[in-house]
């Protein structure tokens, strides 16, 4: 059974930094796609960014530059360095996994909660 486990969410000030952690279980960390997603109350759950199982990155145009996903399939972890946070970040966010081969076997985490307030 795949699982998806987020956390590294929290409060923190506008400029403030914080890295989230999605562990993985049950998979083989090297034929997934990672990506991070977020949901704002009120809107769509959005691409923030992704990670191909050979480490290319792609990023959402809002986050361009300050945040980073990087990966340790040693460690079945993703992370999502976040830095300059500003309260347009405050979201809930998940984690997701889609094989690279048969993407109906398509995972998420349960979110991580970050609120970047004064």
């Amino acid at each position: 059974q795949v699982q998806l486990v987020e956390s590294g969410g929290g409060l923190v000030q506008p400029g403030g930094s914080l890295r989230l952690s999605c562990v993985t279980s049950g998979m083989i960390p090297n034929i997934y796609a990672m990506a991070w997603y977020r949901q704002a109350p009120g809107k769509q759950r959005e691409l923030v960014a992704r990670i191909s199982n050979i480490g290319t990155t792609n990023y959402a145009s809002s986050v361009k530059g300050r945040f980073t996903i990087s990966r340790d399939n040693a460690k079945n972890t993703v992370y999502l360095q976040m830095n300059s946070l500003k309260p347009e970040d405050t979201a809930v966010y998940y984690c997701n996994a889609v094989h690279i081969i048969q993407p109906t076997y398509n995972y998420w985490g349960q979110g991580t909660q970050v609120t970047v307030s004064s």
